[in-house]
């Protein structure tokens, strides 16, 4: 049984294409210039990015794993479901099928380059780094209160993200993961409106 559209969240406008693409691009941009002065004042430096196919390939596993899974809690967890609906209708609406580009690529550049890159070495490639990094990444994903469980699913997945990048000591995991996640859940989430009745 289908599940209605989602009610628009009363605390969140609906966007216009321009709106969205404005808003990732400004992310993107605010995010880059944070890590830049980060690197700055803080002497531990970047994790590294290295272009290997193998780790490429475990990027692109980790992330079609990634997608699988939010399909997975989608469908058992409706708080999830609403909230990532709520989300998605708000970002993905709007766009073009050649804006989905846009969105893999500048967030998974961008917040993987700071959260990943920047903050975990900063903070320690342990424990804490972990926990700390992907405890922001899932902050950066509340767009109100009402979306906590994206949050939640967002912290989960900066953890898997946080402990790819500790285990290859390559930025290029993450980064591919990160892209190929939002592509991949973009797309489905696209085919899956236009294949609804009108």
């Amino acid at each position: 049984m289908t599940q209605p559209p989602p009610s628009p969240d009363p605390q969140i406008e609906p966007l216009t294409r321009m709106q969205v693409l404005a808003a990732m691009g400004v992310t993107a941009v605010v995010l880059l210039l944070i890590s830049k002065a980060w690197l700055y004042f803080e002497p531990a430096g970047l994790l590294p990015l290295r272009l290997s196919l193998q780790d490429g390939l475990m990027g692109l596993g980790l992330g079609l794993g990634i997608t699988l899974a939010s399909g997975l809690i989608y469908r058992l967890w409706p708080a999830y479901r609403y909230s990532a609906d709520t989300y998605l209708t708000m970002v993905l609406q709007p766009l073009q099928w050649p804006d989905l580009i846009w969105l893999g690529l500048l967030p998974g550049l961008s917040e993987e380059l700071l959260f990943r890159g920047v903050m975990l070495p900063a903070i320690g490639l342990n424990s804490l780094g972990i926990v700390v990094s992907a405890a922001s990444f899932g902050v950066l994903h509340l767009s109100s209160l009402n979306q906590w469980t994206y949050v939640v699913w967002a912290t989960a997945i900066g953890l898997v993200l946080a402990i790819a990048a500790v285990l290859t000591g390559n930025l290029l995991v993450p980064i591919v993961a990160h892209t190929v996640t939002n592509l991949a859940s973009s797309v489905v989430w696209k085919l899956r409106q236009q294949s609804k009745p009108a």
